[in-house]
C-alpha cells in the first residue's frame, strides 16, 4: 500500500474522532439550555424515563441474543468474527443511546425555546438535539469499521471480519427498528383511538394516559429504532463495496485505475479503501450542511431542513471529483458516486411530493369526506402509485453506476449506494429533528402554556412529518441498492470457495428450478414480517385502548380534569408488547438464511434472496409512502385544509382511522421489511463459505 492511499486511510478514523467531538459539543449546548417551568420539567422527566426504561429492558433482550450469535460464530466461524459482531452491535446501541439521550433532554428545551424566544431558537434547539444522533451514528459506523479495517489488513482474514460486523450492525437494526416501531406505534394508535375517537379530546391532552407512552415512542421508535437502521444501512452498504472488491478478478480490478500498469494488488488494496474513505468524505460534507443549516435557522422550517437535505449530496459529488485523482482512479467511480448521491435527493423529493402536502395527500384527505373506507383507499393508490416512480428511479441510479463501472461488476452500484448514503449524518440530524419537535408541542400542550407556542412547535412538527416520510424514502432506495450489491458479492464469494475446491460456479439462470424455488421462497418472508408486525401492533393498541377507557371510567375526575391517569401502566403494555413481538421477525431474518443455505443450498438461498429484495423493496416503499399520505392528510384537515371539516368533525374522525393504518405501515412494518432484506443479505454473505460447497 502506498504512503498516499495509507494517509487517506486515515480520514474514516479522523472524521469520525471529529464527528463525535461535535456531537458533545451540541449534546452539552442544548443541555445547559433552560428547561422551562416545574410542570414541563415533570412531564419531560416521563417521557425519558420511559424512554430509558425501554431501552434498559430491550438491549437486556439484545444482550441475550448477541451473546448467542457470539458463541455460533466462535465455533463456526472464528472468535474473532465473534468479536467483530458484537463490535457492530455495540456501536449500534451506543448510537442509539446516546441520541435519544440527546432527544429527550432537546424536547423540552425546544418547547421552552418556543415559549420566551423565536421560532429560529426553537428550531436551533432541535436541530441540534438531531445533530448529536446523526454524527454519532455516521462517526460510529465509520470508526467501527475503520477498526475492523486497520486490524484485519486485505488478507483472508478481512472479508469475514466486515461480513460478521455488518450482521452485527443489521441484526441489532432489525431488532430496534421492529422493537421500536411496535412500542410507539401502539401507542400512538391507542392513544389517537381512546383520545381522539372514543373520548373525542383534543391530541395530547394531559387527562389522556396514552400521551406519555406515545411521546415515549417517538423516541424509542423515530430516533433510536431509526438511529440503528441507517447506522446499518451506511455499515452495510460500505462492506458491500469493500466486500466485492476482494473477490473481483485480479485483472478487473485493475479497470478502476487510470494506470493499467499498475499491479493488481495496489489496485485491489484501493478498491477495498476507497468505499471507506468516500463514506468519510461524506461525513465531513454532513458536517458542513449541519452547520449551514444552523446559520440558516431564520429562514423558513421548510427551506432550511431542504437544503440541508440537498446541498450535502452536490458537496460531496465535487470533492470526489476533487480526490480521485490523488489514488490514479478513474472519474467513473464520480458518475457512480453522483448517481447515488443526487438519485438519494431525487428520491427524498420524490417521497416529499408523496407525503407533503401537494395533490396526492389533498386527494386521500378529500376523500375521508365520504368516510374512512374511501380515505383508505384513496391512501393505498397513493402508496402503490409511488412504488412504481420511485423504484424507477432507483433502478436509474442502479443503471448509471453499473454503466459506468461495466468492467468491476457491480462495484459500480455499491458505490452508488455508498454516495446515497454519503450525507448519513445530516440525514439523521434532519429525521430526528422531528420527533424532538414533536415532544416539544405534546410537552406545550400538556403543560398548558401559550396556544401560539403550540402553534409554532406544530410548524416544526409538520416540517419534522415531511423530513421522516423523507428519511424513509431514503433508507428504503439505499436499502435497496445495498442488498443488490450485497447479492453480488454473496454471489462472488460462493464462486471464490467452488472454484478453489474444484467445483463448477454457482448456477444462476433463472431456468434452474432451485433459482426459481428460491425465489418464491424469498417472495413469502416480507409478508411474514409484515403481517407480525401490523398484528403486534394492533393486539398491543386494543390492549392500551382498553385500558385508556378503563382509567377513564375507573378514576373519579379523570374525564374533568381533576385527577392524574396513570401513564405508567400504558408504558408497560406498550413495551411488553414490543419486547415480546419483535422474536418472530428477527428470528425470521437471521434464521432464515441459515436454514435455506444449509438444507437447500446457494442457489435456492441466491434466489430467496433476489426473491426477498424483489418483494421487500416494493412492499416497504408501498407501506412507507401510503401511510405518509394519510398522517399528513389527517394534518391537512386539523389544519383547515378542508372548509368546513375541521378537527372532531366526521371527515376528521375518518382521517384518524386511515392514520391508524398508516402508523404501523410506516413507522413499523414498512421499515421492518426494508431491514428484513438488508439482514438477510448480510447473514448470506457471512455464511457463504460454509455452504458454498453444498
Amino acid at each position: 500500500m502506498d504512503g498516499s492511499l495509507q494517509t487517506w486511510t486515515l480520514l474514516p478514523a479522523i472524521a469520525g474522532l471529529v464527528g463525535l467531538v461535535i456531537a458533545a459539543f451540541f449534546y452539552v449546548r442544548v443541555k445547559a439550555l433552560p428547561e422551562g417551568n416545574a410542570t414541563m420539567q415533570r412531564i419531560a422527566g416521563y417521557i425519558r424515563a420511559g424512554a430509558m426504561a425501554f431501552l434498559a429492558r430491550e438491549y437486556k433482550v439484545l444482550a441475550v441474543y448477541a451473546a448467542v450469535v457470539f458463541g455460533a460464530l466462535a465455533w463456526l466461524v472464528s472468535p474473532a468474527a465473534g468479536g467483530w459482531f458484537l463490535a457492530g452491535a455495540s456501536l449500534s446501541l451506543l448510537a442509539g443511546f446516546i441520541g435519544m439521550k440527546a432527544a429527550t433532554y432537546g424536547n423540552v428545551r425546544t418547547a421552552q425555546a418556543a415559549a420566551t424566544g423565536t421560532k429560529a431558537d426553537a428550531l436551533l434547539t432541535a436541530l441540534d438535539g438531531g445533530a448529536v444522533m446523526g454524527l454519532c451514528v455516521a462517526a460510529l459506523a465509520l470508526l467501527g469499521l475503520f477498526a475492523v479495517y486497520k486490524f484485519n489488513g486485505g488478507g483472508d482474514r478481512l472479508a469475514p471480519a466486515l461480513h460478521a460486523f455488518a450482521v452485527g450492525a443489521s441484526s441489532i437494526a432489525l431488532f430496534a427498528r421492529i422493537g421500536g416501531g411496535i412500542y410507539t406505534k401502539a401507542a400512538d394508535v391507542g392513544a389517537d383511538i381512546a383520545g381522539k375517537v372514543v373520548e373525542n379530546i383534543p391530541e395530547d391532552d394531559p387527562r389522556n394516559p396514552g400521551v406519555i407512552a406515545d411521546n415515549v415512542g417517538d423516541n424509542v421508535g423515530d430516533v433510536a429504532g431509526m438511529g440503528a437502521d441507517i447506522y446499518e444501512s451506511l455499515v452495510a452498504a460500505v462492506v458491500a463495496a469493500m466486500a466485492i472488491a476482494l473477490t473481483a478478478d485480479g485483472p478487473k480490478v485493475l479497470a478502476l485505475l487510470t494506470d493499467s500498469s499498475q499491479s493488481i494488488e495496489r489496485a485491489r488494496s484501493i478498491a477495498v479503501a476507497l468505499p471507506l474513505v468516500l463514506a468519510a468524505v461524506g461525513l465531513v460534507v454532513s458536517i458542513f450542511g449541519i452547520f449551514v443549516a444552523r446559520a440558516m435557522r431564520k429562514s423558513a422550517p421548510s427551506t432550511v431542513l431542504r437544503a440541508a437535505m440537498v446541498l450535502p449530496p452536490v458537496v460531496l459529488v465535487a470533492a470526489t471529483a476533487f480526490i480521485l485523482p490523488i489514488f490514479g482512479v478513474r472519474q467513473n467511480v464520480t458518475v457512480a458516486l453522483a448517481a447515488g448521491a443526487i438519485g438519494g435527493a431525487a428520491i427524498g423529493l420524490l417521497t416529499e411530493y408523496y407525503t407533503g402536502t401537494f395533490n396526492p395527500v389533498k386527494r386521500v384527505a378529500e376523500a375521508a369526506m365520504t368516510g374512512a373506507g374511501t380515505n383508505i383507499i384513496r391512501g393505498m393508490a397513493v402508496g402503490m402509485e409511488s412504488v412504481a416512480i420511485c423504484l424507477l428511479l432507483v433502478a436509474g441510479v442502479g443503471f448509471i453506476a453499473n454503466y459506468a463501472l461495466s468492467e468491476l461488476g457491480l462495484y459500480g452500484i455499491a458505490l452508488s449506494a455508498v454516495g446515497m448514503l454519503g450525507g448519513t449524518a445530516i440525514v439523521m440530524t434532519v429525521d430526528a429533528y422531528g420527533p424532538i419537535a414533536d415532544n416539544a408541542g405534546g410537552i406545550a400542550e400538556m403543560s398548558g402554556l401559550d396556544p401560539k407556542v403550540r402553534e409554532i412547535t406544530d410548524e416544526l412538527d409538520a416540517v419534522g412529518n415531511t423530513t421522516a416520510a423523507i428519511g424513509k424514502g431514503f433508507a428504503i432506495g439505499s436499502a435497496t441498492l445495498t442488498v443488490v450489491a450485497l447479492f453480488s458479492a454473496f454471489s462472488l464469494e460462493v464462486n471464490h470457495v467452488r472454484r478453489a475446491a474444484g467445483l463448477p460456479a454457482m448456477n444462476l439462470a433463472l431456468d434452474d428450478p432451485k433459482i426459481l424455488i428460491g425465489i418464491l421462497i424469498g417472495a413469502i418472508l416480507p409478508f411474514i414480517v409484515g403481517a407480525s408486525t401490523m398484528l403486534a401492533v394492533g393486539k398491543a393498541a386494543g390492549a392500551i385502548v382498553n385500558e385508556i377507557k378503563r382509567q377513564f371510567d375507573t378514576i373519579p375526575g379523570l374525564r374533568e380534569g381533576k385527577a392524574e391517569p396513570q401513564p405508567e401502566a400504558i408504558v408497560d403494555i406498550a413495551t411488553s408488547a414490543a419486547l415480546s413481538q419483535m422474536i418472530l421477525p428477527g428470528l425470521v431474518a437471521v434464521l432464515g438464511p441459515v436454514a435455506i443455505g444449509y438444507l437447500l443450498g446457494p442457489a435456492v438461498l441466491a434466489g430467496a434472496l433476489a426473491g426477498a429484495l424483489a418483494v421487500g423493496a416494493s412492499l416497504s416503499l408501498f407501506m412507507a409512502n401510503a401511510g405518509g399520505a394519510w398522517d399528513n392528510a389527517k394534518k391537512y384537515i386539523e389544519k383547515g385544509g378542508i372548509p368546513g371539516h375541521a378537527k372532531r368533525s366526521e371527515t376528521h374522525k375518518a382521517a384518524v382511522i386511515g392514520d391508524t393504518v398508516g402508523d404501523p405501515f410506516k413507522d413499523t412494518s414498512g421499515p421492518g421489511v426494508a431491514i428484513l432484506i438488508k439482514v438477510m443479505s448480510v447473514v448470506s454473505l457471512l455464511i457463504a463459505g460454509l455452504i458454498a460447497t453444498r
